[in-house]
């Protein structure tokens, strides 16, 4: 069953309207060229979201619109807060494809950054503390939680393709907890503050190929929740590629990490250009997180005027919404670097680890013109 959008003046809800009327069993709508209006968006399985060239929806500004709240992960920690700008949960075969754009209006939340560390440090605190995650709420502009762009959770099968997706509140593409998911060919152009491209978090089996970043945060994050609440949940990040993907700006191109407390392994980063990034591939944790790193392999990236460091694996990062209250080290192991070139950057590979938790890492094939080629502390190069 075909549903196609029909405009009409004043109304934003024509495109949720046309999601409610799919069958269960399964249907597309189709949001033809021109100018939309759109509140939050609801999907349903077997959805399949057509953006057709031209077609641009711009969602409302008005935070009353993103209520009540729904169950979401914020920052890696479990709560009950404002529902993404585009949200789904124990769903399965959702689509969002076409060259139309998705555009979030975001800019009337990224002042919420310089409000949210109270509401931050008492959620990031909250497990510690015994709080259960119903008892979280929050989705108050008192709180100022930023809410993700996309966001689909506990779902499997799910393809976003094509389209063009631009400035949302924080982080922009967003699946938790998901399985198979493919992104494929997908522009990413965002401007505030934490408004990372696409955040795998604790899924499985997820492929991000061909798609273009120009972020105001990390390009790609792959993550696994926060501090105890990720060792709570123990759901690894685990079976994620990137590969084909053009990085032209932002803070790392693919990050893994600082939220990696319940594990990322078997990632796959290969064949993809960066370029005017702060850094180029980034493995970062701090003491408390615990978790762990492992089996990662880049291959075949070319890097041009990186800011900072085109590789680095830290455990010193500094930059954490909230300190941890744990000293529990995380560990990173099996970690390849082969066949990649660094043209200008401050460092090329930098390899930070803890005494009481070294890294070690292969390099091989490497080409790299910096201030500093390769600096360590607590490393081992393989």
């Amino acid at each position: 069953m075909e549903i196609t959008c029909v405009y009409q003046e004043g109304n934003q809800n024509v495109i949720q309207e046309a999601i409610e009327r799919c069958p269960d069993a399964g249907g597309t709508v189709i949001v033809p060229a021109g100018e939309w209006e759109s509140g939050r968006l609801l999907l349903k399985s077997n959805l399949t979201l057509k953006l057709e060239e031209g077609c641009v929806i711009h969602f409302s500004e008005k935070k009353t619109d993103y209520l009540p709240v729904v169950f979401t992960r914020w920052e890696g920690v479990e709560c009950y807060n404002y529902s993404p700008l585009i949200y789904a949960r124990g769903c399965e075969n959702i689509t969002i494809t076409g060259k139309g754009t998705l555009d979030g209006q975001g800019e009337g939340w990224w002042d919420w950054k310089k409000l949210q560390q109270g509401a931050a440090d008492r959620l990031c605190k909250a497990e510690s503390q015994g709080i259960r995650p119903e008892n979280r709420v929050f989705g108050t502009e008192a709180d100022a939680l930023r809410p993700s762009f996309l966001q689909l959770i506990d779902c499997d099968n799910i393809v976003l393709k094509d389209f063009r997706i631009q400035d949302g509140p924080q982080w922009t593409v967003h699946p938790v907890y998901c399985r198979r998911v493919r992104i494929q060919g997908i522009h990413i152009v965002t401007h505030g503050p934490n408004t990372d491209g696409v955040n795998p978090d604790s899924c499985e089996d997820v492929r991000i190929e061909d798609c273009e970043f120009q972020t105001g945060d990390d390009c790609i994050a792959v993550n696994s929740g926060l501090n105890e609440d990720g060792w709570r949940v123990n759901r690894p990040c685990r079976q994620v590629e990137v590969c084909g993907c053009r990085f032209l700006g932002g803070h790392a191109a693919v990050a893994i990490g600082s939220g990696m407390s319940g594990g990322v392994e078997a990632v796959r980063i290969h064949d993809c250009s960066i370029c005017g990034t702060e850094r180029g591939v980034r493995i970062k944790s701090m003491p408390g997180r615990g978790g762990y790193v492992k089996d990662v392999s880049v291959w075949n990236l070319t890097m041009k005027e990186i800011e900072k460091e085109g590789i680095q694996v830290s455990m010193n990062y500094g930059s954490s919404t909230a300190v941890p209250v744990s000293k529990k080290a995380p560990v990173f192991s099996e970690l390849s670097f082969r066949n990649i070139s660094i043209q200008g950057a401050e460092t090329g590979v930098e390899l930070c680890g803890l005494p009481e938790s070294p890294v070690e890492a292969e390099l091989s094939g490497m080409e790299i013109t910096a201030g500093t080629p390769i600096r360590k502390e607590y490393a081992k190069l393989l």
